[in-house]
C-alpha cells in the first residue's frame, strides 16, 4: 500500500511538472526599465525561457534594472546603443539577435526603434505593451494625454507589432476608472504598472497555448498625440480650472507642467480642484493668468477663466529644488535640527543607502545632490522604500525626495518626520455660527473630503431647517456624484497607501479613544446641534444621542487590538504536516448611509465598528439632519485621524446614496432606513460589484402586555416616536385594557410639549414637515378604517412641526395602522383574550417585520415562552428601549440583516482569510 501511494504521488508530481513546462516559449525581451525587469522576472517564474535580453547601454556607470536582473540570472544580455544606422539595420546587431533563437519578442517598454526584420523574425512575431486603450492615444505620451483630455477611463493594450505606429492588431486590453486627482505617477503605480505586468505574462501564455486573438484596430476614435516635453508643457491659464487641473496632473511628475513667475519657469505638482471660500493668503502675480494666484496655508490657489479654482501643493524651480507651495513667500531656510546619537547612527545607515543607489559617486557628502549625481525617478522609489524598511514608522513619500535633494536636506527632513515635527496643515473651516442654548455653536456646513471641508463641486447648497420653528439654520453643501467619486478615491488611497492601513491596531484604538474624549469634551455643543437640527429634546440628546455615541466609540476602540483569527486542525496528508489558520482583515472602503432620527448615534453605531476593523469610509448623513455629522468630521481631524479615512457627504439619497451603492471601489455598504430603499440598495450593490451589505430597515415592533405596565409609554413616545424599535403595536389583555388606556392618557396629559432646549420639555417637534404631514395622514387613515382615536391625532397649534401624542384603540389586524409603521408618537392598541398566549403570538408574528418586540408579565415562564417564539432580532422582557453598546442590534425578515453594536457588528466589517501551510 505504501509503495502504491508513493508511486501515485510521484505520478501526480510528474504530471504537474509536465503541465507546468508544456506550452512554454523561448523569448527575447527587448526593452528597459523596472517594468521590463518585472515582466522578465515573472515570465521566467511561469516557466518560459528567456534566451536573450536586449536593452539600453549603461548610463553613468549604472546598468538598467532589466539588465541587472538578467545578468544576475546568467541570461545573455545585449546592450546595443542602436539597432540601425541611416534607416538600415546594423548587420552585427541582427546576427547577434538571430543567434539566440527566440520564438517570440516581448517588448514591455522600449525606447529604441526596432527594425521590422527583427519584429517579424520569430515564429510568433512580437508583442508590445502600450499604456492606453488603443486606438485612443497612440504615441509615446499616452498616459499624459489620457489625463490631459480628462478621460474617465484609462488602461493599456498588448498588441501585435506591425510597421505602423501603435496600429497593430490587439491581443488584450484592460481598463480602469480615472480618479479625480490621479496623476501620471498614481495612475501608473496603481494600475498600469502592476496590472500591465500580469497582462504581459497572460498574453505570452495565450500565444503559447495558441489562443491569442488578433483583433484589427479600428480607425474610428483613433488619436495620435505628440511627445510631451518640458518645452511644450507650459500651462495655458486662459481656460477653465478643470482644464488647467487636467493639464497639470497630466504632466505630474514627468515632464512637469509649468508657469512663469517673475520671468522664471516654475513647475507645479499636486493639483486638485478647490471648492469653497479661499482662506486668507498673499496674492501672487502669474504671467497669463486672468487674476492673481493666492499663496495660502494649504498651497497655491489658481483661478480658471470660469472663476473656479484649483489648489497646487508643490512648486519646483529651475535648479530642481522643490518646496511646498504654501512656503513660496517664506524667507530663508528653516533652521537645522541637532541630531541625537541614535539619529546620527540612522543618518549613516541612510548614507549607505544613498551610496548603494549612487554607485558612480565616490563618497556621499552632505552637499551631494541626489539628482545631479545621476538618480532617476526609479531611484527615488528605491530610496523611499529602502529608508522605510529601515524605519517603518516614518511616512516617507516620493515628493519628499524632490523637496530635499541634497543629503543634508534629506536627513533634516527625515529627522523632522521621525520626531513628528512635520505636522499636517491647519484645518480651514467656514462655520455657520449661532448663539443658542447659552453658548456659541459653530457648525461646519461643507462636504468633508480627504481631510478638508469644501463646497460641492457643482457649488449647490440646500437649507437645513430647525423643526422647532421652521426657520433655516444654515445652508449646507449639496454633494454631487463627482463629490462621491472624489470621496471614494480619497478613502481608497487612505486605505491602500496611507498610514491608516499600516497602523498598529493598538495605535488605531488610541485614536478612537481620543476621538471619544473629544466628543465628550464637546458633548454640550453636539447635543445642542442635534436638538436644533433634529428636534430631539436636549436632555435626551445629551444622554442618548451623544452619550451613547461616545460609549460606542470607546467600546470599539477597545476591540482594535483584539481582532483575532483561529488555528484549525485539518487532515494531515502523511508524511506532510499542515497548519491552517485564519486572519480577520478589513474590507477596504465602506459606505455608510444613516437616518435622521438619531443622526449622531446612528453614525457612531456603524462607523465605530467600521473604523475599529481598519476600514476607511464615506458616510452620507440624512439630508434633513447633516450638522452633527459634519461637526463630528471636525473632531476627527483634531483627534489625528489621517486624511481620507473619514469622508462625509451631505445631500440626497437619490444621488449620493445611489452612487455609493453603485460605486465599484466600495466593498461594503451599511444602511439604516426604510425597507423599500433597503431593497433598492441591495439590488444596486449586487449589480455593481456584489458588495457586502448590512441593512437595518423598517419595523413594526410588538409589545405584549400581560399585566398593567407603564413602560408602554416609553416604548412608543421615546424620542417623539421617531425610534426604529418603537412599539408600533401593543397587544393588551382584555382584563387590563381599559385601565391601561386610562393610565396612558393620564400620563400623556402630563407631558410638556415644547422647545426641545427647555430642560423641562418632554416632547419636542417631529423631525421635518414632510414627516409631520405623513403622520397626520396616517392618523386620518386609522380613523377612516374604524379604529377609535382616544387621544391626539392633531398638529399642535404653535410654530414648528409639533404633533400631539396619539392613542388608537379597537385596532383590527387587517387595518393599515396595524400593519404599517408610523415612526411617530402614535400608540396602536389591540385587545386579546386573557391567557391566549399562542393566539397573541400568532397575531404578533403575522408581519413581514421583525426588528424588536417586548413582553410584560410577572410570570417568568410565560416571559421565556413568549420571548422564544417572538420573531424579532431583539426581545425586551419587562423593560423596553434598553440597548447597550455590547449587545448586538438588528432585525429579522424584512427588517433587514446584519448587526450593529457588539462583537457581531465588528464582524460585519471584516473578511476571513484562510491560510494553509505545509511544513
Amino acid at each position: 500500500l505504501c509503495w502504491t501511494l508513493t508511486t501515485f504521488r510521484f505520478l501526480l508530481y510528474s504530471l504537474s511538472l509536465q503541465h507546468y513546462y508544456q506550452n512554454k516559449l523561448k523569448l527575447a525581451i527587448i526593452g528597459q526599465s523596472l517594468f521590463g525587469q518585472e515582466v522578465y522576472t515573472n515570465l521566467r517564474k511561469h516557466g518560459h525561457k528567456v534566451v536573450g535580453v536586449f536593452t539600453v547601454p549603461d548610463k553613468d556607470g549604472k546598468a538598467d534594472p532589466l539588465a541587472v536582473a538578467a545578468e544576475k540570472d546568467g541570461t545573455p544580455v545585449f546592450k546595443f546603443p542602436r539597432w540601425r544606422v541611416k534607416g538600415k539595420p546594423i548587420p552585427d546587431v541582427v546576427e547577434a539577435y538571430k543567434a539566440v533563437g527566440a520564438e517570440l519578442n516581448v517588448m514591455p517598454f522600449c525606447s529604441q526603434f526596432i527594425p521590422m526584420n527583427i519584429i517579424d523574425l520569430p515564429k510568433h512575431g512580437s508583442i508590445i505593451y502600450h499604456p492606453s486603450i488603443l486606438p485612443l492615444h497612440r504615441g509615446a505620451s499616452a498616459i499624459n494625454w489620457t489625463l490631459i483630455h480628462g478621460d474617465k477611463k484609462a488602461g493599456f493594450t498588448v498588441f501585435w507589432a506591425d510597421d505602423g505606429l501603435d496600429t497593430g492588431p490587439i491581443l488584450l486590453q484592460r481598463e480602469c476608472a480615472v480618479e479625480p486627482n490621479d496623476t501620471v505617477d498614481t495612475l501608473y503605480n496603481r494600475f498600469l504598472f502592476p496590472e500591465g505586468i500580469k497582462a504581459m505574462v497572460e498574453s505570452v501564455q495565450l500565444i503559447a497555448d495558441g489562443k491569442a486573438p488578433r483583433i484589427p484596430q479600428t480607425e474610428e476614435g483613433a488619436s495620435y498625440e505628440g511627445i510631451q516635453k518640458k518645452s511644450n508643457a507650459k500651462i495655458n491659464l486662459a481656460q477653465s480650472a478643470k482644464a488647467i487641473h487636467d493639464w497639470i496632473r497630466g504632466h505630474d511628475k514627468v515632464p512637469g507642467a509649468w508657469i512663469a513667475i517673475n520671468g522664471q519657469p516654475v513647475t507645479l505638482y499636486g493639483s486638485s480642484l478647490f471648492g469653497g471660500s479661499a482662506p486668507a493668503g498673499q496674492p501672487l502675480e502669474i504671467e497669463g493668468a486672468s487674476q492673481p494666484g493666492l499663496v495660502t496655508k494649504n498651497g497655491l490657489i489658481l483661478y480658471g477663466n470660469d472663476g473656479k479654482a484649483l489648489l497646487v501643493k508643490n512648486l519646483q524651480f529651475e535648479d530642481g529644488k522643490m518646496i511646498p507651495a504654501s512656503k513660496y513667500f517664506s524667507s530663508g531656510e528653516s533652521s537645522s535640527v541637532e541630531l541625537t546619537d541614535d539619529e546620527k547612527k540612522m543618518a549613516e545607515e541612510i548614507r549607505n543607502i544613498w551610496k548603494g543607489i549612487l554607485s558612480n559617486v565616490q563618497a556621499i557628502e552632505d552637499t551631494t545632490d541626489f539628482f545631479k549625481s545621476g538618480a532617476a525617478s526609479m531611484d527615488v522609489v528605491r530610496l523611499v522604500e529602502e529608508v522605510k524598511q529601515k524605519c517603518p514608522s516614518v511616512q516617507l513619500q516620493s515628493e519628499d525626495v524632490y523637496m530635499a535633494t541634497t543629503f543634508q536636506d534629506f536627513i533634516q527632513m527625515f529627522v523632522r518626520k521621525l520626531r513628528g515635527e512635520d505636522q499636517e496643515e491647519e484645518l480651514v473651516i467656514d462655520y455657520a455660527t449661532k448663539e443658542v442654548n447659552n453658548m456659541t455653536v459653530k457648525m461646519p456646513y461643507q462636504c468633508f473630503i480627504n481631510g478638508k471641508f469644501e463646497d460641492a463641486e457643482n457649488g449647490k447648497t440646500y437649507e437645513t431647517i430647525n423643526p422647532t420653528d421652521g426657520k433655516v439654520i444654515c445652508k449646507v453643501s449639496y454633494a454631487s456624484v463627482e463629490d462621491v467619486d472624489r470621496a471614494v478615491a480619497a478613502a481608497k488611497d487612505a486605505f491602500d497607501n496611507g498610514p491608516w492601513g499600516k497602523m498598529n491596531p493598538r495605535d488605531r484604538g488610541s485614536l478612537l479613544y481620543k476621538l471619544a474624549d473629544l466628543m465628550e469634551e464637546h458633548q454640550e455643543e453636539l447635543a445642542t446641534i442635534e436638538s436644533i437640527d433634529s428636534g430631539a429634546v436636549y436632555t435626551l440628546a445629551l444622554k442618548t444621542h451623544v452619550g451613547m455615541s461616545i460609549q460606542t466609540f470607546r467600546y470599539f476602540a477597545g476591540w482594535c487590538d483584539k481582532i483575532q483569527g483561529k488555528t484549525i486542525p485539518i487532515n494531515q496528508a502523511r508524511p506532510n504536516r499542515n497548519l491552517t489558520f485564519t486572519k480577520k482583515e478589513p474590507l477596504g472602503v465602506c459606505a455608510i448611509i444613516i437616518p435622521w432620527n438619531y443622526p449622531l448615534m446612528m453614525l457612531a453605531w456603524k462607523s465605530a465598528a467600521c473604523l475599529a476593523a481598519g476600514n476607511t469610509l464615506v458616510l452620507k448623513p440624512a439630508q434633513v439632519t447633516p450638522l452633527t455629522a459634519l461637526k463630528f468630521a471636525e473632531l476627527t481631524v483634531k483627534a489625528g485621524i489621517p486624511k481620507g479615512v473619514i469622508n462625509i457627504l451631505p445631500g440626497s439619497g437619490g444621488m449620493v446614496g445611489q452612487r455609493l451603492s453603485d460605486h465599484p471601489h466600495i466593498r461594503k455598504l451599511g444602511f439604516t432606513g426604510s425597507t423599500p430603499i433597503g431593497k433598492q440598495i441591495m439590488k444596486s450593490c449586487a449589480l455593481s460589484n456584489l458588495k457586502k451589505v448590512s441593512l437595518e430597515l423598517g419595523g413594526k415592533s410588538k409589545l405584549n402586555t400581560f399585566g398593567t405596565s407603564y413602560y408602554g409609554m416609553s416604548s412608543v413616545y421615546f424620542n417623539k416616536g421617531e425610534n426604529c424599535i418603537a412599539a408600533g403595536r401593543l397587544f393588551v389583555e382584555e382584563s387590563i385594557h381599559d385601565e391601561f388606556i386610562s393610565r396612558v392618557v393620564e400620563e400623556i396629559k402630563k407631558m410638556k410639549i415644547g422647545d426641545p432646549l427647555d430642560r423641562s420639555t418632554d416632547h419636542g417637534p417631529q423631525n421635518h414637515k414632510a414627516h409631520l404631514d405623513k403622520l397626520l395622514e396616517y392618523c386620518s387613515t386609522g380613523m377612516k378604517e374604524g379604529a377609535t382615536l382616544v387621544y391626539g391625532g392633531r398638529q399642535v397649534g404653535r410654530p414648528g412641526y409639533f404633533m400631539e401624542p396619539t392613542v388608537f384603540t379597537d385596532v383590527e389586524d387587517h387595518m393599515f395602522i396595524a400593519k404599517e409603521e408610523s415612526f411617530g408618537p402614535v400608540m396602536v392598541v389591540s385587545k386579546f383574550k386573557d391567557g391566549d398566549v399562542d393566539g397573541v403570538l400568532q397575531r404578533a408574528n403575522d408581519t413581514e417585520y421583525g426588528l424588536a418586540s417586548g413582553v410584560f408579565t410577572r410570570d417568568i415562564n410565560k416571559a421565556m415562552y413568549v420571548s422564544e417564539r417572538l420573531e424579532a432580532g431583539t426581545v425586551f422582557i419587562n423593560t423596553y428601549n434598553k440597548t447597550d453598546v455590547a449587545s448586538p442590534f438588528g432585525g429579522f425578515k424584512q427588517s433587514g440583516f446584519g448587526k450593529d453594536l457588539g462583537e457581531d457588528a465588528l464582524l460585519e466589517y471584516l473578511k476571513t482569510k484562510a491560510v494553509t501551510v505545509e511544513y
